[in-house]
């Protein structure tokens, strides 16, 4: 004799409409699928992908969107030294620089920033240092004191901050292209009826459908085709300017009839040039008289002293 159980469910099975099974059937089916994709999904979508650098200092390359980390191991030597600087007298036994060192490095790879939407960018040694000195707070070797342990983590930002800064590459980044649409230059005769034919007539204020017009360049001077001259031929190479009245006559008879050799100096005075050493000097001319006058006493006095 079958089971109590087993006998109720065969009742309730042949009592049980088949379109109602088949109907249960597919709310389940619909209700696992809905669930499956979901949980897909949700697994696609929860993490997006982490580009890692292997320093602190230079570029890094991933696709836009990536997450930058940093391994803690990159800045432990910056740390250790940071935290070294701050060891004094009063706090040599409870700040550890060794202690922080290895303690940052235990932390793993540190997210520190994000390749942007765009060619490229940096990430900048505030951040870095922001980053790590986050990590360590509450770690052992910062010091006794709340103010040590800020003094400490302080330095550590610094330090890192002045060592540390990234330059993000986009790998999958593409220029857009130029799309705006190209727009014939308005000749500037038109005008509109109502503005009294107005050369800005087409700019209506709060519209972006104004035109300029076109400027005119008709008075700009401009060479005939066949009659300009090179430059080099016009004003030779050491040669005077034409219309320069500064610049001598040469050769001809000039405005005052004077001949071809004559140069228009104008106001133009002579300078006395600095004396050779040939000339005779004033005070050399002055000894050569007294010399003279001497000589002369001399013979006056022994013509006077023979006739005697």
């Amino acid at each position: 004799m079958a089971d109590a159980p087993d006998l109720w469910r065969k009742v309730l099975v042949r009592k049980t409409p088949t379109w109602q099974r088949t109907r249960r059937a597919l709310t389940v089916t619909a209700l696992a699928a809905l669930v499956t994709g979901g949980a897909f999904l949700g697994s696609g979508t929860a993490s997006a992908a982490t580009t890692l650098a292997g320093t602190c200092k230079g570029s890094v390359s991933g696709s836009m969107g990536d997450s930058v980390a940093l391994p803690g191991s990159s800045v432990k030597d910056v740390v250790r030294q940071a935290a070294q600087e701050q060891v004094g007298l009063f706090n040599f036994l409870t700040v550890w620089p060794d202690a922080l060192a290895n303690t940052i490095a235990g932390k793993g790879n540190l997210e520190v920033g994000q390749i942007p939407q765009s060619a490229g960018g940096t990430i900048a040694g505030d951040a870095i240092g922001t980053v790590v000195s986050t990590a360590l707070k509450g770690s052992s070797g910062l010091g006794l004191t709340s103010g040590t342990q800020n003094q400490v983590l302080t330095a550590i930002k610094n330090k890192v901050a002045s060592a540390c800064a990234l330059t993000t590459l986009a790998t999958n980044y593409t220029a857009p292209s130029s799309s705006a649409p190209s727009s014939s230059p308005s000749n500037g005769s038109s005008s509109n009826p109502g503005t009294g034919g107005s050369p800005l007539a087409n700019l209506v204020p709060g519209s972006n459908g104004g035109t300029a017009p076109q400027r005119d360049y008709n008075g700009i001077p401009t060479a005939t085709p066949g009659t300009a001259i090179a430059p080099g031929i016009r004003y030779p190479a050491n040669g005077a300017l034409p219309g320069d009245a500064s610049a001598p006559q040469l050769g001809g008879q000039n405005s005052e009839g004077q001949g071809p050799d004559i140069r228009n100096a104008g106001n133009a005075e002579s300078l006395a040039t600095p004396g050779s050493a040939n000339d005779v000097q004033l005070p050399m001319l002055l000894a050569v008289i007294v010399l003279a006058g001497v000589t002369a006493g001399l013979v006056r006095t022994w013509v006077l002293r023979r006739a005697a």
